[in-house]
């Protein structure tokens, strides 16, 4: 056979792939797009009040605002809902995605929060957003909370656990986020809200305040 009959197979081959690559990128995309966000939530929250934290794993500042997160979730276990959504800034911090994804592993064993806490905590911290290999780390995580270890491997790696960080992600854009940690109260952005136990306390007493009767309603139900 002639070079150029090769040449026009060889022409028809690599069109064929491209054809099937676009299509497999667009199946992907389709999954994801149909992913819903995350729901992690703790608290009792018995006066009606939410705290959502858009958070990066590996963002210095998330890490650093952490303990006074803690102290706000323990203060108002009570009173208000705590949520986190993933908004890893790949571009910036390269372990951030694979941190979420640990995360949202963990979640589908009952332990999003305990991953959360452990991500987090300083030694571990230290450790694994240095790592050239942060998912040994999480597996480690992963055995230390009596995770079944294989079952979060192959959810680490899902389809299912992408689509979730990416529809937080896609969600944060929604937003216009462009940093972490981004706090909304009720559904209202905190702006340059500091990383203090009294900082976080007048925000949420104040937003606690405006869904209580006030005492003139309850006075005059009362003589009623």
């Amino acid at each position: 056979m002639s070079k150029q009959f090769w040449a026009i197979i060889a022409v028809i081959v690599v069109v064929l792939v491209g054809v099937f690559a676009f299509t497999g990128h667009k199946s992907g995309g389709s999954n994801s797009s149909q992913a819903k966000v995350s729901n992690h939530v703790t608290g009792k929250g018995q006066k009606g009040v939410t705290l959502l934290e858009y958070g990066d794993f590996q963002c210095p500042a998330c890490e650093a605002y952490e303990p006074t997160v803690e102290q706000v979730r323990t203060k108002y276990e009570n009173d208000i809902y705590f949520q986190f959504r993933n908004f890893p800034l790949t571009n910036l911090h390269p372990n951030a995605y694979a941190a979420a994804r640990a995360a949202e592993a963990a979640a589908l064993q009952g332990k999003f929060w305990q991953m959360h806490d452990l991500l987090y905590q300083q030694s571990n911290w230290q450790q694994w957003t240095q790592s050239n290999n942060a998912p040994d780390f999480f597996n480690q995580y992963a055995q230390q909370l009596g995770l079944d270890v294989n079952k979060f491997k192959e959810d680490f790696a899902s389809d299912a656990v992408n689509g979730t960080v990416s529809a937080d992600l896609a969600e944060a854009n929604k937003l216009n986020l462009t940093g972490t940690p981004s706090f909304f109260l009720d559904g209202k952005k905190l702006d340059n809200v500091q990383p203090s136990l009294d900082a976080f306390t007048k925000l949420i007493d104040a937003e606690i305040a405006k869904k209580a009767p006030s005492t003139s309603t309850n006075s005059t139900q009362s003589q009623q």
